[in-house]
């Protein structure tokens, strides 16, 4: 089992460190609900994940569910029992060690909302920190 938390650590997870899909999701809900370009999702099936603490909700659209914790804001699960019925979808950025999670990422998904600068953010100058001033 692999555990993650919210920010400030009122709601902390356990999931199952195998799931069936991680994917990155590109679209705009995800983008604004998050503030980031995009975000890593795995889903798994409801029964093998444990909640402590109450997460709030709200309807994000027609059938999807947005979860995340009331104190910090911090973005956590979506439910949808339309799409995935039985599943949980969990931002894997929460994980205490998402490197452990199985198998990595497979896609990126809902690219038609794709921020256009995201095509080449690979080729960006990466920094182990802050870069100077």
């Amino acid at each position: 089992m692999l555990r993650g938390q919210c920010h400030c650590g009122a709601i902390h997870y356990e999931m199952p460190d195998s799931v069936e899909r991680q994917s990155l999701c590109h679209c705009t809900d995800c983008r604004r609900h998050a503030g980031a370009p995009m975000v890593a999702w795995a889903i798994a099936p409801d029964d093998q994940v444990t909640i402590t603490g109450e997460p709030k909700t709200y309807r994000s659209s027609a059938h999807g569910v947005r979860h995340f914790c009331g104190e910090c804001g911090s973005g956590l699960f979506y439910t949808n029992e339309q799409v995935f019925p039985g599943a949980i979808d969990i931002q894997t950025a929460t994980l205490d060690q998402p490197d452990r999670l199985q198998p990595p990422p497979d896609a990126h998904i809902q690219m038609a909302d794709s921020i256009r600068w995201m095509e080449t953010a690979h080729l960006l100058p990466k920094f182990d920190r802050y870069p100077d001033m």
